[in-house]
């Protein structure tokens, strides 16, 4: 499989914010989303066994793994390395944009799906039984631009019943919507989602790599 990095870090997102996690960034991504940071994992990237990724992973002595992109569902070996690190007994994340049909994915696996608000330009893309088969263990994120995504993300709530699914996650896009007034705007309307920042974009440079 192509993967552009292996590391170790703090969680930076999700209701695992903060804790030390092993990131596996997979190679390719067949979607552009405009505010994409991630833009330098589409293409290059070295061609590893899954031996050798998991020897990499379990060489950092740590048990929490998440396989991100890209779009890590984009290559077809990603089913089986996520059903093998559930096999090795790591807790198992998978960052997915929620363009690729997540039906085959190891039950053990929690979900993490990014439901892709107008501002993405992505919207269109977005295979809409994934959400449906969202699970209390996954999590469904929403990257947030401004009050057009956020107001649009708000409707999906109640499309979806989303909040009696899962835990939501609503993300300001870094630089471009200030955190507090997405902050506002969740209480305002008394939405039961949690904020998510970014952690490795204010510990570190927020153009950093391998954090």
């Amino acid at each position: 499989m192509r993967v552009t990095e292996i590391f170790h870090s703090v969680q930076g997102e999700s209701t695992f914010a903060g804790q030390p996690c092993v990131f596996v960034r997979l190679t390719g991504c067949p979607l552009r989303c405009t505010w994409c940071d991630t833009d330098y994992a589409f293409f290059g990237g070295s061609e590893l066994s899954l031996d050798e990724v998991l020897e990499k992973i379990q060489s950092f002595g740590c048990s929490l793994v998440e396989v991100t992109g890209g779009e890590p569902l984009s290559q077809t070996e990603t089913i089986t390395l996520l059903h093998r690190l559930c096999q090795e007994g790591f807790t198992v994340l998978l960052e997915t944009s929620g363009a690729v049909d997540t039906a085959a994915v190891d039950p053990s696996v929690r979900i993490i799906l990014d439901v892709k608000c107008p501002g993405s330009g992505m919207t269109e893309r977005m295979h809409w039984p994934n959400v449906e088969r969202l699970r209390p263990q996954d999590e469904a994120k929403f990257v947030i631009q401004d009050q057009i995504d956020y107001n649009w993300a708000k409707s999906m709530l109640d499309r979806f019943r989303l909040t009696e699914r899962c835990p939501v996650l609503f993300s300001p896009v870094f630089g471009t919507l200030d955190p507090r007034d997405l902050s506002e705007w969740i209480l305002a309307d008394r939405l039961p989602v949690r904020l998510q920042l970014q952690l490795h974009k204010y510990i570190w440079a927020p153009d950093m790599r391998g954090v």
